[in-house]
């Protein structure tokens, strides 16, 4: 295996190796380098050029640490990035400028306005799930900004990992941008260390980390962190279109997405018309055997295996269970008669799971939702627009969809994070933030 550009498997000594990457950073946001738009355009152009010359590299990568298909790759990972890049360039000038506000009757004769200003130097830290597009998009908000940053790649998608840290430095200015390496251990060190602005992707376990980290320099910070979420699933609909959109954005990437639907809120009649449905969508979608269709991914690690194998005893196993420990393969499955007490619906599944939980009605549906902690994304299926604006009205959660998967992702215009927690784009100014609190794309009719 070749050298990692910082060796960080020995331990830490006194003189703290992330010191020196800090203090040449610092070094070069004081200097004033990165605030030209000039040099933020060409730190943007340089990681089009990354993804658009390593399109092959990255596509293996993904393949090697997740079982991505192609396909998978393109949309989630490589195309959402550039997309990042050229609506940084596109708006970069108008990001920058002075924002006039109002005056009063006192200060008509002065000029008053809000000034964008880079908070300095940014570290990102970013998962394993989506570990091109969830490292490179908040690395776009940061350099558009005018920040340094300090990129923490997740050591678990070891691939991606080092492609970023031995291929991505080449495209950009190595005097602002720096790759370290490392897993919990480092990452902790990492964290002892000042920064001015923290973006975390991840569990809430880790958040909290992060964030008591973070408190000890009152450093902001941004967490996009996961969640169990809902997806209501009314009486009045085609099961057929909805388990088609539901099985394809609960199986994407095997499950590992933070927004993807956790569990489906249905009553008992509702339920034996999605279990066909379901099954027909799962056939449709990867063949007769799943296992050796090249569309579904693999769980990252087997630690990850062996928690969601556990999961498989909840309930009772309604569609697919079966599993490979040899290539860390999990069916897509459904559960039915899964109890709230039950591990499946205490934690969230990160994997191709998913268990129908029956309710007597729609109030019953809200009052579920409502008892539990506020979801990252909220789903509701209905023919009644009635229906999917009542459950908009009566919930709260990060992003809502109706009638459909997790699409609201596919819209730059609409902010992301949870309730109470800044969105993107975080790295921004702070100025520039939206509201914490997504509730956005009309429903659509099935």
């Amino acid at each position: 295996m070749e050298p990692r550009p910082q060796d960080l498997s020995r331990p830490p000594s006194r003189m703290d190796p992330f010191e020196d990457t800090l203090r040449r950073l610092r070094e070069a946001f004081a200097s004033g380098r990165t605030r030209p738009a000039e040099f933020r355009a060409a730190q943007l152009e340089g990681l089009g050029r990354f993804l658009r010359d390593n399109r092959q590299l990255l596509l293996d990568a993904l393949a090697q640490d997740l079982h991505k298909s192609t396909f998978e790759a393109e949309v989630s990972e490589i195309a959402i990035s550039q997309s990042e890049v050229d609506l940084a360039l596109r708006n970069l000038q108008a990001w920058m400028e002075d924002e006039r506000v109002s005056k009063n009757l006192a200060t008509q004769l002065d000029s008053a306005f809000i000034r964008k200003e880079p908070f300095g130097v940014a570290l990102i830290i970013a998962p394993w799930n989506y570990p091109l597009n969830l490292t490179l998009v908040p690395l776009v908000g940061a350099i558009a900004a005018g920040n340094c940053v300090v990129l923490k790649p997740s050591e678990i998608s070891k691939s991606i990992e080092k492609v970023l840290a031995e291929v991505l430095p080449r495209y950009l200015d190595q005097g602002c941008f720096a790759v370290v390496l490392g897993g919990p251990a480092e990452t902790a060190q990492l964290l002892e260390q000042r920064f001015d602005h923290i973006f975390f992707t991840g569990s809430p376990s880790v958040g909290k980390i992060v964030m008591a980290a973070a408190a000890k320099h009152l450093t902001p910070v941004t967490l996009e962190l996961g969640g169990k979420n809902p997806c209501y699933v009314d009486d009045d609909c085609d099961p057929q279109t909805v388990a088609n959109r539901v099985a394809w954005f609960r199986y994407f990437n095997a499950g590992q997405t933070c927004v993807a639907p956790d569990y489906v809120l249905c009553s008992p009649e509702t339920r034996e018309r999605l279990l066909p449905a379901l099954q027909n969508a799962i056939a449709r979608f990867y063949g007769d055997d799943p296992q050796r269709s090249p569309n579904l991914g693999r769980i990252i690690n087997q630690k990850h295996f062996k928690r969601l194998q556990g999961l498989l005893g909840c309930g009772r196993v309604a569609i697919g269970g079966q599993s490979d420990e040899s290539e860390r393969y999990i069916a897509p499955t459904v559960l039915v008669d899964v109890q709230e007490t039950e591990p499946v619906m205490q934690e969230e599944i990160f994997g191709p799971i998913l268990p129908l939980v029956s309710v007597r009605s729609l109030d019953d549906a809200i009052d579920f939702i409502n008892r539990r902690e506020k979801p990252l994304a909220l789903y509701a299926f209905s023919n009644s627009t009635q229906v999917v604006q009542r459950v908009l009205a009566q919930t709260s959660s990060g992003g809502f969809c109706g009638n459909d998967g997790f699409m609201h992702m596919t819209l730059a215009s609409l902010p992301f994070g949870g309730v109470g927690r800044c969105p993107r784009p975080a790295l921004l100014p702070c100025l520039r933030v939206a509201q914490c609190h997504l509730t956005s794309f009309l429903p659509r009719t099935a």
